[in-house]
């Protein structure tokens, strides 16, 4: 068998796997569903029963990498269909995971890439005085490289995301809403970066990738070709791209939707060989 030169690099919530609040968003719930996650001994994750199995086909033929902004811990509790991938990008490219365990090597390069922004520090003082009580559930530290807030989105005043998103921006960090949570990230901090890395060390030649939010722009303009989820953040905003596409479907089904995507992606890759 030849070794893969496809890499597949895909965002996970809200793009590959679907919680129970993004299933019922979209009027997923009765849908033949896969658990892919555990949580307090609970399922807290799904795909399509074709989607799991598609996926698991996929990594036969391709280099596939998760990529998202929870951290290692978070990332954990999800069982993905098919082998355990060898390579994982977790805390929006914070963190490389090989085989499970965090790179070190990594780390040090974004140390040095977090040098450039200003400190987690004043960001979370910041986040710590606007995010009132009245709208704010909690507010959580990602492993020292940002912070995120669950929020009563229906809550939040007028102008507040504007606001906030402009006041991170003059500190080179930006701003995402992802279903109930508001994250900063620094700018430096990107998943395009550790997909880049880890094309590197597999030694692949070409780079496909999905997402939905506003912290996936880098990662799909990075790819040689890519597709958002049309429910997603960075369709709602305007953004495209001319190399990446959009589902025609919303909700788990675009899950399916960007599984199929990859599979004749890799497929017409492997034609021309």
């Amino acid at each position: 068998m030849s070794t893969p030169d496809v890499l597949v690099a895909s965002d996970l919530d809200r793009t590959l796997i679907y919680s129970r609040g993004a299933l019922e968003a979209h009027g997923d719930l009765g849908r033949e569903l896969m658990a892919v996650e555990r949580h307090e001994g609970k399922n807290a994750s799904w795909m399509t029963a074709t989607a799991a199995a598609a996926l698991a086909e996929l990594a036969s033929s391709a280099v596939v990498v998760p990529v998202t902004t929870r951290t290692p811990e978070q990332w954990h509790r999800i069982r993905l269909p098919g082998p355990a991938p060898r390579y994982a990008i977790t805390a929006n490219g914070g963190v490389l995971l090989v085989d499970g365990r965090v790179d070190r090597t990594w780390d040090t390069v974004v140390a040095a890439e977090l040098a450039q922004v200003a400190p987690l520090g004043e960001i979370w003082e910041h986040a710590s005085r606007i995010c009132r009580p009245e709208w704010t559930v909690k507010l959580r530290n990602a492993r020292g490289l940002f912070c995120y807030a669950v929020l009563h989105r229906k809550r939040l005043p007028p102008g507040f995301l504007a606001e906030a998103a402009a006041w991170a921006a003059d500190r080179g960090w930006q701003m995402s809403l992802q279903g109930r949570k508001l994250y900063w990230v620094p700018r430096s901090l990107t998943k395009s970066a550790a997909m880049a890395e880890v094309a590197r060390r597999a030694g692949t030649a070409r780079t496909l990738a999905a997402g939905d939010s506003l912290l996936d722009a880098d990662l799909l303009e990075a790819a040689d070709r890519g597709v958002v989820a049309r429910h997603g953040e960075l369709v709602a905003s305007g953004w495209t791209w001319p190399t990446v596409a959009v589902t025609e479907r919303t909700g788990v089904l675009a899950g399916a939707e960007i599984v199929e995507w990859f599979t004749a992606q890799v497929g017409e890759r492997r034609s021309l060989r």
